[in-house]
């Protein structure tokens, strides 16, 4: 094996956190997500939600009209870190290079550590029985020679499950006759194009290479390439400047015409924002503005705004953006910012040498958060870092909602 990959991937994370922490939970068909009063997705859920044909990203009433008697929580993001950071722990000790891609879900390049494939096995069972002494959860891994075997072998024995995947001709041997969707990739929209054309399974995509390249084009030259086994990627450790944004956003439970309330909820958003950003040692050069229509058309807008990286800055111009779309209900409001840097490199203006304009922004901030305490009788005072938790930065929201005129 030129080079040996295994993926892990924690089990129901959320659900099986919840169950970990009150045993009398488990068992039972657990959903994490939003409420079935309120408007959302589902997160995640326990095995036994499953079962009725639950799923993450599902709308929670469909959720509810399919598990009537599930036990519905909101996420604790905040816990999901934590645990996720003891994870992430275990995983790096393992690794030349790791790549997580969720809280829960991570690549690892063990072709040093390991050495052969007897060794990644060694390397893989000692994760999952770390994990489960010092996590108090349960994985599933997979061993493999590239990412999409590797990730593919975690899903094949789910839940608590190990599988290996060693050469690129055991992956064909196991996805042959397979449906075209069991490749990475390959989602619903890709697959109904493909069934179109009388593909269905990833033997009809090596038979029909060139129907399959003219339908999808690029996509459709990776998706041959894995009906291969042909994976040559590396396991890149992320890194935040390698994102191409940093947003929030939120949903309202009901539907917002209010457009004063609007730019109030933006205060907020623009704080997250430039949480985040300045936790990472990032700045933006263009702000951008996203919304979803009650009819669930969505938009977005952008303007550029080099050196950004106050919640002043990106609500000025998130707002602006706003006064300048079509004046409708409003589902959801994001703002977020974009072409990001890193501080370290970043040329310095003449505005970073000058105090006043520093101060000058601190006193805007402070206006525009009293402005928001006197008109929803807030009280932001030692709480204002609670609202980067995004459980309560939406029941923020939601009361400044309710209480807006």
């Amino acid at each position: 094996m030129n080079q040996i990959i295994i993926h892990v991937d924690m089990d129901a994370f959320f659900a099986s956190v919840e169950m970990r922490d009150d045993p009398s939970l488990r068992g039972k068909p657990l959903i994490i997500g939003s409420l079935p009063r309120e408007r959302g997705v589902v997160s995640t859920c326990s095995y036994e939600a499953r079962k009725y044909g639950v799923h993450s990203a599902m709308n929670i009433k469909e959720a509810y009209r399919r598990c009537p008697n599930g036990i519905y929580k909101h996420p604790d993001m905040d816990k999901y870190k934590a645990v996720s950071g003891q994870l992430h722990q275990i995983w790096d000790a393992y690794a030349s290079a790791a790549e997580a891609v969720a809280l829960d879900e991570v690549y690892l390049d063990v072709t040093q550590q390991a050495g052969d494939l007897e060794g990644a096995r060694r390397i893989a069972r000692t994760i999952k029985q770390r994990i489960r002494d010092e996590v108090g959860l349960t994985c599933s891994v997979g061993v493999a020679y590239s990412k999409t075997a590797a990730k593919t072998a975690s899903e094949e024995k789910k839940p608590d499950g190990y599988f290996e995947i060693p050469t690129a001709q055991d992956f064909v041997n196991l996805m042959m006759d397979r449906d075209v969707r069991a490749l990475y990739t390959v989602g619903e929209m890709t697959a109904r194009k493909l069934y179109a054309s009388g593909i269905r399974t990833v033997r009809d995509i090596r038979e029909k290479q060139d129907t399959v390249i003219r339908l999808l084009g690029k996509q459709g030259r990776w998706i041959v390439q894995l009906a291969f086994g042909i994976d040559e990627r590396k396991v890149t450790p992320y890194r935040p400047q390698d994102a191409k944004s940093i947003g929030r956003e939120v949903t309202f439970q009901e539907d917002v015409d209010n457009y004063e309330l609007l730019k109030d909820v933006l205060v907020l958003l623009a704080l997250c924002v430039e949480h985040r950003a300045k936790r990472y040692g990032l700045y933006g050069n263009g702000v951008t503005l996203k919304l979803t229509y009650f009819d669930m058309k969505g938009i977005t807008r952008s303007r550029l705004t080099p050196g950004c990286d106050s919640a002043v800055t990106i609500w000025q111009e998130a707002v602006r953006l706003l006064e300048g779309v079509e004046k409708r209900p409003v589902r959801l409001v994001g703002a977020s910012i974009y072409h990001l840097s890193s501080e370290d490199g970043r040329q310095l203006t003449l505005e970073d040498f000058l105090t006043d304009t520093k101060e000058r922004r601190e006193e805007e901030l402070k206006e525009m958060l009293d402005a928001l305490q006197n008109r929803y009788h807030l009280d932001f005072a030692g709480h204002l870092d609670q609202i980067y938790q995004g459980d309560t930065l939406h029941k923020t929201v939601e009361y400044m909602r309710k209480h807006s005129s």
